[in-house]
């Protein structure tokens, strides 16, 4: 459990998640829940500064050097870094002669940053004080200098005093979320998604957390979904009271009516036993456009063609039923009634892009994919940083990239606002998504004037810029350079089983790409035996929809990459 640590793979992991203390512990590599709490001490202002002398001790346990023997067994477990009070305490008693008493008064000044009662100390640690019992290291055979030195290693110490007890509790609940991480992933994971439920950024980020270990995110689901995010075989099923307008009294409704008389069949049995709650159209349309009622026979183009309908006859049908009256519905044999159901129009499905929208939309985030997925080795490829680095760290408040550093990230443009300058210029600022989050992205004028064009809402751009970072806030991307994904050069890849395969069909391939003029590489890959073989530059392509579409009708969805 604990090399999983070392991967620096700690998403979710207390007190270790951020990107910092992901590096820390790759490069500490914790084989023990003592190097944890070092570890967790080491990391703040002040102490970091001595991570490399812990680190180099920690791997070539030689080179540890202490002033006098009696220090060994003390700072051994740090490998040879003064890092706690509680070290500090024992210095004093052991190599002094100090009573624990005295020995916490030495760590109260010290928390406290009480420099004066610190050099008054010195004298009584070095040379010792007989007056108030305390020997001092000269009368216990440690050289005057070496207790000098030893004293002023601890008055630095005092800078940065960390209690260990406090850091064991953190490394406890770090160590602990760690293993169930471990040994209980998808659980862990969708635990760790339902307390961050209320902030999408956050959900988004553990979602691509989740892919990376291998684990499904499933639409919420009206048949099987809890308000919590929750386990669903070895996948994670979305939170019900996730989808945007639908609170806890609409999730707890739909659970209960599920619990009481069974799943719900169709659209229809779903709107006529919760036609007495809490649920309302708008409820229904975003359950529809969250992908919850996908369980059921139909599309969600066809649920959104009737739902309006069917909730009216409902209403319909109350109203007659108050008022006495029977409908034609009443009157016919339960074999006719299926000739009065609403049915579904032929209207087929929404394009995977309006599909994917309307989870936008509810949800907050991208669930059965993401616009950037059939980018996503394009995109880490030519990038230099993520839109997590830009997020405000809870823990250390604040973010992992440097104000004023150089930075490419990449993205959709999933809004632009135009802003004037008091000389009339045109500026903007854009919020860019990537498959982690969204950042604000600043273009002034100069830039804009040269890159506007390509500046258009649902572009995928790479931008190039510096970073602007301020106290307590998510930093930003001052643009300096603008290219879309369409400009950078890409290799299209297209498999074959065997080379006879390629043969037959490369006709048929070669004209496939003749009308198609642009700067992609077109790559042939031969499974069995082994092959590649590149196309030459006067073959290169312009790797867009269409012709990845007219490639996977001929050659199949799965033999056709871009990349």
């Amino acid at each position: 459990m604990l090399d999983s640590l070392c991967t620096g793979r700690t998403d979710g992991v207390f007190q270790l998640e951020s990107g910092g203390m992901k590096s820390f512990m790759k490069e500490l590599k914790p084989q023990n829940l003592e190097d944890i709490i070092a570890g967790i001490s080491l990391y703040r202002p002040g102490p970091m500064d001595f991570i490399p002398n812990m680190i180099k001790g920690k791997n070539n346990h030689d080179e540890i050097t202490y002033s006098c023997p009696e220090l060994e067994p003390i700072l051994s477990p740090t490998y040879g870094c003064i890092v706690y009070q509680e070290q500090v305490m024992q210095i004093v008693r052991d190599l002094g002669g100090y009573t624990m008493g005295r020995s916490d008064l030495v760590r109260r000044a010290m928390s406290k940053k009480k420099q004066s009662v610190m050099e008054k100390e010195r004298a009584n640690f070095v040379y010792g004080n007989p007056e108030e019992g305390v020997p001092g290291c000269v009368a216990r055979g440690i050289p005057e200098k070496v207790g000098l030195e030893i004293y002023a290693e601890m008055m630095d110490f005092a800078k940065y005093a960390f209690n260990k007890s406090h850091a064991a509790c953190y490394a406890v609940v770090a160590y602990q979320t760690a293993y169930l991480k471990y040994y209980y992933p998808v659980e862990f994971m969708a635990s760790l998604m339902t307390s961050v439920i209320d902030n999408p950024g956050k959900v988004a980020e553990y979602i691509l957390v989740c892919r990376q270990m291998g684990i499904a995110i499933l639409p919420p689901d009206i048949n099987e979904g809890e308000p919590g995010f929750s386990v669903s075989g070895k996948s994670i099923r979305y939170g019900l009271t996730a989808i945007k307008g639908v609170g806890h009294p609409v999730a707890d409704a739909v659970i209960a009516e599920r619990k009481l008389r069974g799943v719900f069949k169709n659209l229809q049995d779903f709107l006529s036993r919760m036609s007495d709650t809490e649920v309302n159209k708008r409820n229904v349309e975003n359950f529809i456009k969250a992908g919850a009622f996908d369980s059921l026979e139909g599309t969600r183009k066809q649920f959104m063609s009737v739902f309006v309908q069917l909730m009216d006859q409902n209403q319909q049908n109350r109203k007659n039923n108050m008022a006495g009256q029977l409908s034609l519905f009443d009157l016919v044999d339960e074999s006719e009634k299926k000739n009065y159901e609403i049915r579904f129009p032929d209207v087929g499905e929404y394009s995977k892009e309006i599909l994917l929208t309307f989870e936008k939309e509810v949800l907050g985030v991208y669930v059965s994919g993401h616009p950037l997925q059939e980018y996503e080795q394009l995109w880490r490829r030519n990038i230099s940083n993520t839109t997590a680095d830009f997020m405000l760290d809870e823990e250390t408040n604040s973010v992992h990239i440097q104000d004023g550093a150089k930075a490419v990230i990449g993205g959709i443009i999933e809004e632009k606002k135009i802003k004037y300058t008091k000389n009339d210029k045109v500026m903007a600022f854009l919020q860019v998504e990537d498959l982690v989050g969204t950042i604000e992205v600043i273009v002034f004028p100069k830039t804009y004037e040269q890159y506007g064009s390509k500046l258009m809402e649902d572009e995928k751009v790479l931008l190039r810029g510096r970073v602007s970072a301020e106290e307590d806030k998510d930093a930003k991307l001052i643009c300096e350079s603008v290219q879309t994904f369409d400009e950078i050069p890409k290799k299209l890849w297209i498999k074959f089983p065997t080379m006879e395969a390629y043969q037959q069909q490369e006709k048929k391939l070669l004209s496939a790409i003749a009308a198609s003029d642009g700067k992609d590489t077109v790559v042939i890959y031969v499974e069995n035996p082994r092959a590649m073989k590149q196309l030459g530059a006067n073959q290169t392509v312009h790797g867009d929809e269409a012709l990845l579409k007219q490639l996977e009708e001929l050659f199949g969805e799965e033999n056709v990459k871009l990349m």
